[in-house]
């Protein structure tokens, strides 16, 4: 096998790459902005336009590199419902619409407690079972012909192959409908009436069956062409580390989200109201996770500009103590109810001593965020806080734990999904490694991360 083609649906864009399974990088991308109609009903994903696009990308890209099988990822929180034809009985619901919060009183009485789902209460639609309480009051008669409801990868595993598929990852990240204790369905998919309508479970890795000759046609790939069963997006990007790693480990997966995973961490230290989850790997283990919107909290802050400075700048912060306090973004994070806080000195500074106090602060929320995991061993940055020296070295001296820079693709979730496609056996090219850091005052990093957790605390 030597290219694999990757649906990647991310919120904002969908994606069709192709991984050259030799060197496992993207050789080739084609991309379109993920749009949302506004209705009716209500808003929704353009699927035929997703569609249109797909086999469009996969007809032109095929002609210079054949592609021998394909692999699927997408966001999560959505799921597609399908008649006996195969067509959807609703549109795909937009999970940033709110509907389904206007019935949270009623959906908190059916859903299991947070012991059992190891899911969180989250706003609008980001909770599938949310979703799926409010389609089904508000559009019975749809709802009941629905044949299938299929998580979003899944979705498109159908599409191309006609097979009807549910798969872990997707149903273990924040819906409600996966018992952790057992291992098995939760209650809320019987109060929901909808155990019949859930296909069977297959692992991420199973090659579902082989495009339809429709899709043959449209796109120039052989008949035959096998299609993996797919993956939810964090779990993709966390699947390379998986693989290649034994745990107890840590992920910092850094963008828009800052997403903690640790492999071999303690989910009796989540916190439901910490923004606290857990996830199930592609292996089917439960995965520890926490998450603050760091990304974003940075854009905010600096505009996404990054200020040049020397150590003589991070010398005056630690040694003047300043520090900005959580929570930038309310609403998540470790301190979702905190309202920000600069000490004095740290907001009137120059820009690029409020940078280092800037990356200090999100160092420290990532810090606590792999204590709620309980973590233990390597710390893995990936993203673009990998390049940010001063968060690095803020939570190498904050965790005590080695931190590494993965060197890889900065956003390694097609990389994740072409990984199906190889089997349980592959391994990921490029590596994760420890930078030297070369900390001059590694002991004032640990005090001042003392007293910034001593501060919160108080």
């Amino acid at each position: 096998m030597r290219h694999v083609g990757v649906i990647d649906i991310g919120k904002t864009n969908a994606k069709f790459a192709i991984v050259d399974a030799e060197t496992m990088a993207e050789v080739a991308v084609r991309t379109r902005p993920n749009r949302v109609l506004s209705g009716p009903p209500y808003p929704h994903f353009d699927i035929e336009g997703i569609w249109d696009f797909l086999l469009a990308a996969m007809g032109e890209l095929n002609r210079e590199y054949p592609i021998d099988a394909l692999s699927i990822t997408t966001h999560g929180a959505t799921a597609a419902l399908v008649d006996g034809a195969g067509e959807l009985v609703l549109p795909v619901l937009d999970y940033e619409f709110d509907g389904p919060a206007t019935v949270r009183a009623e959906y908190d009485a059916l859903c299991p407690p947070f012991e059992v789902t190891l899911t969180p209460r989250l706003a609008m639609g980001l909770n599938l079972g949310a979703q799926l309480y409010w389609l089904k009051r508000e559009w019975p008669e749809a709802f009941a012909r629905a044949r299938a409801i299929l998580t979003y990868p899944q979705y498109w595993a159908w599409r191309l192959t006609g097979v009807a598929a549910s798969e872990l990852t997707s149903l273990g990240c924040h819906t409600g409908l996966w018992d952790f204790e057992r291992g098995r369905f939760s209650l809320l998919v019987e109060a929901l009436e909808i155990g019949g309508k859930l296909p069977p479970i297959r692992s991420a890795f199973d090659a579902l069956g082989a495009i339809g000759s429709e899709v043959a046609d449209r796109t120039g790939l052989a008949e035959g062409t096998p299609v993996h069963c797919g993956i939810h997006d964090s779990n993709a990007s966390l699947l390379p580390h998986v693989l290649e790693r034994t745990p107890p480990f840590s992920v910092v997966s850094t963008g828009t989200w800052v997403v903690v995973a640790s492999p071999g961490g303690k989910i009796e230290m989540l916190d439901a109201e910490r923004d606290c989850l857990a996830n199930i790997d592609a292996l089917g283990r439960t995965v520890p996770s926490a998450r603050l919107m760091g990304g974003r909290e940075y854009s905010l802050l600096t505009g996404d500009r990054t200020e040049p400075h020397d150590a003589g700048t991070v010398k005056t912060v630690l040694e003047k103590g300043l520090m900005l306090l959580p929570t930038v973004q309310s609403g998540s994070g470790p301190f979702p109810g905190r309202a920000a806080r600069w000490t004095r000195g740290a907001e009137t500074a120059d820009a690029p001593t409020r940078h280092a106090v800037i990356s200090f602060y999100l160092a420290l929320m990532t810090a606590e965020c792999l204590t709620l995991t309980g973590a233990e061993g390597e710390i893995i940055v990936e993203g673009p806080f990998a390049r940010n020296f001063d968060y690095l070295a803020m939570l190498e001296a904050a965790t005590g734990r080695a931190v590494l820079a993965d060197g890889r693709n900065a956003t390694g979730t097609s990389i994740g999904a072409a990984l199906l496609a190889l089997g349980k056996g592959a391994r990921p090219r490029g590596r994760s490694e420890r930078r030297e850091l070369g900390v001059a005052e590694a002991g004032a990093l640990r005090e001042y991360a003392r007293r910034w957790r001593s501060t919160c605390a108080s």
